[in-house]
Parts: C-alpha cells; structure tokens; sequence
C-alpha cells in the first residue's frame, strides 16, 4: 500500500507553496526596500562602502539557506517534516521582526549588526522551508517529480510577484519600509497555524527503507553528484544573485523601478514552471537546462547594456525564461538520479545554490563599489559629486556588474552540453534508465 495513501495530499502540497511563498515573499521584499535600509542603517556608517556592506546584509541570507540546508536535510527524518515547516515559519517571524527593529535596538554599527542577524535568521526559514518541502514533494508525487517540484516552484514567483507589487505599491505611497517588510508576517503567520494537527509523510528514503548510511555513502559510490552540485553554483548565481540586485542596481539606469522587471520575470516564470514537465520530456532535463543557460546568458549581458523600458524589457524577457526552469530542474535531475540520496542530496543541491549567492552577492557589491569610485577618479570625488554625476556613475557602475554576472551562465553552456551529450549516448546504446 502506498504510504501516502492516507494523508491529505492536496492541503500537505499547499503548506509546502505557502512555505515557498513566503520564501520568495521576503526575498522580494528585500530587494525592494534595500535601498531604503541603505539609506536609513549603512550610508551612515561607510558611505564609500555602501553597496559591499548592503550586499553583505543581503547576502547573509543565503548562508543562513546553505547552513540550514546543508544540516537539517541529513536529519529530516528524524525532525520530521512537519516541525522543520513550523521551525521555517518561526524564523521568518523572528528575522522579520529583527530587520524592523534594527534601528530601534541599536545604533550604526549596532544596527547593522541586528539587520545582519535577521536578514540570516530569514535565511534560516528560507532554507528550513527548502530541506522539508522539495523531500516532501518527492514523497507525495513518486512518480511525476519534475512536473510537481516545477508546479510547486511556480510559487517561488508568485511569491516573488506579490512582494514586488507590495513593496512598489507602499513606496509609491510613501510608507516607512518597515511597514512594508511587516506584511511578510501575514504568510508566515498562516504557514504557522496550517501545520498544527496535520499528519506529514516519510521522506522516500524512509519509506522505501534506504539507511542513513547508505544514503552518506551515496556521494562517494557516485562522485558524479559532484558535478551536479558545482553546476548547482552556477545555476543559483545567475538566477538569484541578480533578482536579489536587480531594484537597486537598474532602478536609475533603466528610468523605471528595476523591481518592476524582477516582477515581469517572476510572471514569466510562473506561467512557465507549469509546463516544464511536457518541455523536459522533449528536451530531457540536461537539454532544458542548457538552454536555459543559453537565454540567462543572452538576458543578462543584455540586462548590462540596456539604457531604457524597452531594452530593459527585452533582456529581462530573456533572462526570465533562461532562469526560469534552473532551479526546479536541478533538484529534479538530482532526485530522479541518485534516489537512495534522499533529502541530503537534494539539500546538499540547494546549499551549494545558497552558498553560491552568499559569495556572488557580495562580490557583485564589491564590483559595483569599485567600478563607482574608479568612473568617479576616487573615494574624495565620489563624495563630491552632484545628484546627476552620481546617477550616471552608478548606471555605468551596475552595466559593469552585470556583465561580469553575465559570463556565468557561459560556463554552464559547457558543462550540460557535456551531460546532454553524455545522456543521449547512454539511451543511445540503450541505458536510458541508468544514471550518469
């Protein structure tokens, strides 16, 4: 009898979207007032500096993710599922509530301590939320896994759509941006209280009886995973480090709220993710993701060199559809191919992303800040500039950034081209059921 036979399937797939929700939520929201916690906690404590320290607070979340990831996914099974969702929720109560409270519980230094702490606590539900719902969705749906986590992360831009349009909406009304980063509270609040008398599954590791040794024992049987997990770098860095930068590194050059493009993407990619498991099937995993590295090149370069709403447009269109699928497809392939890993290897995927965005982050910020004071001819010049020479230096200062991003995606052409060659070889000599 199917283990998950008698649990309620559609309410357990629903805590895991609102999990996700939440998630991409705060990353949104993030990102839209980064400029005012720039503002009202950094500029006063490094000027100069600015931006690396930003991208640092920023980026801490993600090393909050990796960490979580990388020690509850191993221990899953004996948390459990549930107390890890409800572990994610409180997090991201606790981290909010920090980022708000930063200014009123310290000052300059002080602060950006409690807005450093926060930001990783809701780094800590992000990657709490990852190492339980992706195991999760494998258990309740064995035999459609690509389809289901690409449905399930549809709502990673959903979330992602609705903390944009909040975050432009209160700005536009002028309304303090704590304010604004409080409505995260309502999700996680909701994600709270629907885990209480709710029965979750066994992890598929567990239910088909696999060893917590042998699920250990799987990376080093098969060090083909170590590709996997250094593509999964590559992957994160293209897709989450720019969304993450995108509002206050294009606001003024593309003369709109850059915010606004990560919301069009965010639409793209959740109408998308609905249809991967028809374009994977065509394709296979390995050709989806190569071509999706093919567009995220294209759209991020584009995304350097555009000047208005069109070109803007055009190359967010790009981007979007080129990061759309990466993630999802990535934990798909891994849990398709190496299944006695279990949720430690789907968490070991989604640490390697975090880790990638925690080191990416900021050394986008350390670029920006250096390409700014060399266009401005020094640290004392930047300081002096005028509201306009400063606009035009940060525009040429982000076309820099984005482009170095841009060159990440390249390498990944390289890599799933060798796994999609390396694929169709094996079907060819008929293996297609065994793994790379």
């Amino acid at each position: 009898m199917d283990s998950t036979e008698s649990l309620d399937r559609t309410k357990l797939f629903w805590i895991g979207v609102i999990a996700l929700f939440t998630a991409a939520m705060s990353f949104s929201m993030r990102a839209a007032v980064a400029g005012d916690i720039k503002t009202s906690i950094i500029d006063v404590i490094d000027f100069s500096r600015a931006a690396t320290l930003l991208a640092e607070a920023l980026g801490v979340a993600f090393l909050g993710f990796a960490m979580t990831l990388f020690i509850v996914s191993p221990l899953l099974d004996l948390l459990g599922i549930g107390r890890v969702i409800k572990g994610a929720a409180v997090a991201f109560i606790s981290g909010t509530l920090l980022v708000i409270l930063a200014n009123t519980l310290g000052d300059g230094e002080s602060a950006y301590r409690y807005l450093w702490l926060g930001m990783l606590l809701k780094g800590v539900g992000w990657g709490a939320t990852e190492a339980a719902i992706n195991p999760m969705t494998t258990a309740l749906y064995p035999e459609d896994k690509t389809h289901r986590l690409n449905v399930l992360h549809a709502w990673w831009p959903a979330g992602l759509i609705v903390g944009g349009l909040l975050g432009v909406v209160t700005s536009s009304i002028d309304l303090d941006w704590k304010v604004s980063l409080a409505l995260v509270l309502i999700p996680a609040l909701t994600l709270l209280a629907l885990c209480f008398n709710t029965q979750f599954p066994q992890t598929e590791r567990q239910a088909s009886g696999v060893s917590m040794q042998d699920m250990f024992k799987e990376v080093i049987k098969r060090p083909s995973f170590l590709v996997w997990f250094g593509a999964m770098f590559l992957t994160a860095a293209s897709e989450l480090a720019p969304g993450q930068w995108i509002d206050f590194a294009l606001t003024q050059k593309v003369g709109f709220r850059g915010i606004l493009l990560l919301i069009y993407v965010a639409g793209l990619m959740f109408i998308m993710r609905h249809f991967a498991g028809p374009i994977a099937h065509r394709l296979s995993n390995t050709g989806l993701l190569w071509f999706s590295s093919l567009f995220a090149a294209i759209g991020l370069y584009s995304l350097s060199v555009a000047n208005g709403p069109i070109g803007a447009l055009l190359a967010a269109t790009a981007w979007g559809i080129g990061v759309c699928f990466m993630w999802p497809t990535m934990l798909a392939s891994v849990a398709e191919r190496y299944p006695r890993g279990g949720a430690w290897l789907i968490g070991l995927l989604g640490s390697a992303g975090a880790l990638s965005i925690y080191f990416v982050l900021p050394k986008i910020g350390s670029l920006y800040d250096q390409s700014k004071i060399e266009f401005a001819g020094g640290v004392s010049e930047l300081e002096q500039l005028s509201a306009d020479a400063l606009i035009e230096i940060e525009s040429l200062a982000a076309s820099e950034s984005f482009a170095n991003v841009a060159l990440i995606p390249c390498v990944l052409l390289v890599v799933f081209a060798v796994l999609w060659f390396g694929d169709k070889q094996r079907i060819s000599r008929g293996g297609a059921n065994e793994s790379a």
